[in-house]
């Protein structure tokens, strides 16, 4: 199930029905779970871990070193969960001993083409990001969130479950869960509906999150003001108490 061709460290740790075609290289310290499929002419550094059940597309290169001029070469990680597809060309970095020392995927995510993850970004479960999509050192991105082609997103930014941000969109600044994004000029412009109803949201949670929204963004409260009403309505609520704690969390403040 290993071209001939590939390159292979010794000192990497491969379950035996890992798929690797020609020319890819597999360096020290990569270790690749079960069921993995890994292109032609991929590179994957180490320290990484990748788990199983992932598609890791031809010219991919993982656990690259950190771009970041702090970066001394003291070691960090990066560790890809299961079930993931990585296309052609993307790019993800290993973490950095100034931030968590390690760069997280996790599982069921689709990332296409020319993506890129630099040094410490965590990404939860079934997020796609579209081609060209590029997030910085530091990023979060919550489960089930969607990046159009070509987003751009800031340094230390969060982008809340089942946000999603539209085709080019420049983020400087944390997306709450729920929330749609679009350019022209960038800022939010309502709930993700379609998503949300792809995932089974229901037409009175909709219509809850739709309350919410224009608590923030509408009602000219201020933001800890919105804040606090919503807390009072996340008991019995879960979708309205997942924007509540989004929103009580530090961070860049929130894209208004």
């Amino acid at each position: 199930m290993i071209d001939e061709r590939a390159v292979i460290h010794p000192r990497s740790a491969i379950a035996a029905d890992v798929t690797i075609g020609p020319y890819a290289i597999v360096g020290e310290g990569v270790s690749i779970g079960e069921g993995t499929i890994i292109g032609p002419h991929a590179v994957l550094y180490g320290p990484t871990r990748v788990g199983r059940h992932n598609r890791i597309h031809a010219f991919a290169c993982l656990g690259g070193d950190p771009q970041d001029k702090k970066y001394a070469g003291e070691e960090s990680l990066l560790e890809i969960g299961d079930h993931n597809t990585i296309r052609e060309y993307v790019t993800i970095n290993r973490g950095t001993a100034l931030g968590r020392g390690v760069t997280i995927i996790g599982d069921h995510n689709w990332i296409m083409a020319y993506c890129h993850i630099a040094h410490d970004c965590v990404l939860g479960k079934g997020i796609v990001m579209a081609n060209g999509a590029s997030l910085a050192g530091h990023v979060e991105i919550q489960d089930h969130a969607g990046l159009g082609g070509f987003v751009l997103v800031h340094q230390h930014c969060r982008i809340g479950t089942y946000a999603f941000l539209g085709m080019g969109c420049a983020i400087t600044k944390d997306v709450p869960p729920f929330v749609l994004v679009a350019t022209d000029p960038v800022q939010p412009r309502g709930i993700n509906v379609v998503g949300l109803q792809r995932h089974g949201f229901s037409k009175e949670q909709l219509a809850r999150l739709r309350r919410a929204y224009r608590l923030i963004y509408r009602s000219g409260k201020r933001l800890d003001e919105a804040r606090d009403v919503l807390g009072d309505l996340a008991t019995g609520q879960p979708e309205i108490a997942v924007l509540w704690n989004f929103l009580k969390e530090p961070g860049r403040g929130i894209l208004r």
